[in-house]
């Protein structure tokens, strides 16, 4: 990110995160008792209590409304991380997201295939984009991005054929500047391509420490907010823009937000919808 920023690709206009990931259909699930051992009033907390079924539960919560967010917010959260960090921006001013649930019917209510284009200004007034896509099903590999080649999640195991090997995945982003691109693939590695010919450029293998799981256990114990690798703040504003996506989503139409006072412009639904549900006892209280 260093290098991006210092000028690598040059000016920096347009970022897109991808999120390509397998998904089989969910089925459809009948109501049944809850099992034995689980707590599902407390494990469902502030959403509105429906009858149990297991597409409710374990895995499947990401892909009901209720409780989750589709694959936007479940593994797509992450390169929009990334995608906002490399590109230095905050919130957006203007959000549209199209998509549907094209694939498979079954019990799934979030869209397997889903686009969304976000807008940014610069404190100068300078525009910048980020676009987002997941798609959950059959797919290519943008700029190598999960393929073995480019050091991705893709490389055959021992043992493996054609009748078992993983799915293919493309997770990753693009960096679009005024001198070349950089694709970016399982968080380590990246490239560049320069010039107007696309030649190769820089390419790098960075080894990652997972080490942020530690790092929250570590800081909740010592209770110093400042040892986080990622502020929370940084969390907020990820997130953020993974909630209006689907709020564009779900309403069929641009959300304008203004992100000085965080709100969304002249829409009260879209407003409303952003709030999410607080079934008592588990609410937030409005002011404190």
């Amino acid at each position: 990110m260093d290098n991006m920023q210092s000028g690598l690709i040059g000016d920096m206009y347009m970022a897109r995160g991808l999120c390509y990931k397998w998904r089989a259909s969910i089925g459809h699930a009948d109501p049944e008792p809850v099992p034995a051992g689980f707590h599902y009033d407390l494990w469902t907390g502030p959403a509105p209590l429906k009858q149990y079924t297991k597409n409710r539960a374990h895995y499947n919560w990401h892909w009901i409304w209720d409780t989750g967010n589709g694959d936007l917010g479940n593994q797509g959260i992450h390169e929009v991380d990334l995608a906002r960090w490399g590109m230095g921006v905050t919130l957006p001013t203007k959000v549209s997201a199209m998509g549907g649930h094209f694939l498979f019917d079954d019990d799934q209510q979030t869209p397997n295939n889903i686009n969304v284009s976000y807008e940014f200004k610069t404190p100068e007034g300078k525009a910048k984009m980020i676009s987002f896509e997941v798609r959950g099903w059959m797919t290519n590999h943008e700029a190598g991005i999960g393929t073995a080649e480019f050091g991705g999640n893709n490389v055959p195991a021992a043992g493996l054929n054609a009748s078992n090997l993983p799915k293919p995945s493309t997770i990753g982003n693009l960096f679009y500047g005024s001198k070349g691109y950089l694709a970016i693939s399982n968080y380590d590695s990246y490239r560049t391509w320069m010039g107007d010919q696309g030649m190769p450029g820089v390419a790098k293998t960075v080894p990652v420490k997972y080490e942020h799981y530690q790092n929250f256990i570590d800081c909740v114990r010592s209770r110093k907010a400042d040892n986080l690798h990622a502020p929370i703040l940084e969390g907020h504003l990820s997130a953020t823009l993974v909630h209006l996506a689907n709020a564009s989503y779900r309403l069929g139409r641009t959300i304008h937000f203004d992100p000085a006072t965080e709100s969304v412009i002249n829409d009260s639904e879209a407003t409303e919808l952003l709030k999410g549900t607080y079934r008592a006892p588990y609410i937030v209280p409005e002011s404190v």
